[in-house]
């Protein structure tokens, strides 16, 4: 999209967020939910993994470029510098909190860590960086973050649970997915058991979903692949059958010969009805404010799987949506819970795995 910004985005005030009765108990309950499954997978690989994203299917180091031109109320915080770079780093994986064959096909999450990010921290956070997490679906599965919880349990539930069945189920679901989707769209529960198509992720559009502030607006995030090679592999096929980490061997395929480009888009909340904040499984209508591009990435051919990077990323870093500038703090129930839910699945690691 070309860098023009709807009329008239809503400016935050702090009435716009309203916490729903029982949060901080909601929230309680969702950080023991994950340390459960954090000690589950614990138990059964003798080291600390993330309690949700557990498993990565790729590692790819590139810089991200601020756009020159943009008006105002695009020029906001980490892209208020026209032309500003920044190293990222980016990390490709799937939901669940066990490391799962990749026969069982789940949604897939992509987390940008951009470097050398100058500007006022949020709280508790020090470090020069600013990270965005994305799922491949424009809206939130659960409404609130009551309903997260809900979820939450589900999936701690299953977690370490016969993971033939889950093979098993994925492999009925995914025909269905698509025979459902062909007449209804996404059906989102279907893709959250392991009905999600078998396709190469690297093809992929991911958002953040949920909001976040945006300079003195509201926003959400979409990252999108441009460039011709990475663009061509929208809905591409992936032969998972026999395959524990098909998808790491499909984007480490890609990356030896070749580079790619993403655009990073950001969606200006105009109408709070409409665009709610509190309520993340709502999709932001596009034709009242479309995702428009503020900044670009590219990375050059590289090992998507290296020993060291692996060891560095899924050992000493940590991604969060509260790690990075106040102008970007983010919104809404489901991203208040995110934080200490977050911030104890990190300890945790570094507790059980050493710094």
């Amino acid at each position: 999209m070309p860098a023009t910004a709807p009329l008239d985005p809503v400016r935050y005030h702090p009435a716009i967020e309203r916490p729903e009765p029982g949060e901080a108990e909601t929230g309680a309950a969702i950080v023991k939910a994950m340390r459960g499954i954090n000690e589950t997978t614990f138990k059964d690989y003798g080291h600390a993994v993330r309690a949700v994203h557990a498993k990565a299917h790729g590692l790819i180091n590139g810089t991200l470029r601020v756009l020159d031109g943009l008006p105002p109320a695009l020029a906001q915080g980490l892209f208020a510098t026209p032309g500003a770079t920044h190293p990222v780093l980016m990390r490709i994986s799937t939901i669940p909190g066990d490391v799962l064959d990749d026969n069982i096909s789940v949604p897939r999450g992509l987390a940008i860590k951009v470097m050398n990010v100058d500007g006022e921290r949020l709280p508790g956070w020090n470090a020069p960086e600013q990270d965005f997490l994305m799922v491949n679906g424009p809206a939130f599965a659960a409404q609130n973050a009551k309903a997260f919880l809900g979820g939450l349990k589900l999936l701690a539930g299953t977690t370490d649970r016969v993971a033939w069945l889950k093979r098993l189920l994925s492999e009925v679901t995914r025909p269905l997915e698509r025979i459902l989707k062909s007449v209804t769209g996404r059906h989102t529960l279907l893709v959250a058991l392991g009905g999600h198509p078998a396709t190469n992720p690297l093809g992929e559009t991911y958002y953040s979903q949920a909001p976040l502030l945006y300079g003195l607006y509201i926003a959400k995030v979409s990252l999108v692949p441009v460039s011709p090679a990475l663009a061509a592999l929208k809905d591409a096929p992936v032969a998972l059958r026999g395959k524990t980490n098909a998808l790491r061997e499909a984007v480490v395929d890609f990356f030896r010969g070749n580079g790619g480009e993403w655009e990073l888009r950001v969606q200006l909340c105009t109408d709070l009805k409409t665009m709610p904040v509190e309520d993340a499984s709502v999709v932001w209508p596009e034709d009242q404010s479309p995702y428009i591009a503020v900044a670009r990435i590219a990375a050059a051919p590289q090992n998507a799987w290296s020993d060291d990077n692996v060891r560095h990323a899924d050992g000493a870093l940590s991604f969060s949506p509260w790690h990075g500038l106040a102008a970007h703090r983010p919104l809404g129930s489901i991203m208040r819970v995110r934080k200490a839910a977050y911030d104890m699945s990190a300890r945790f690691r570094v507790e059980h795995n050493g710094p």
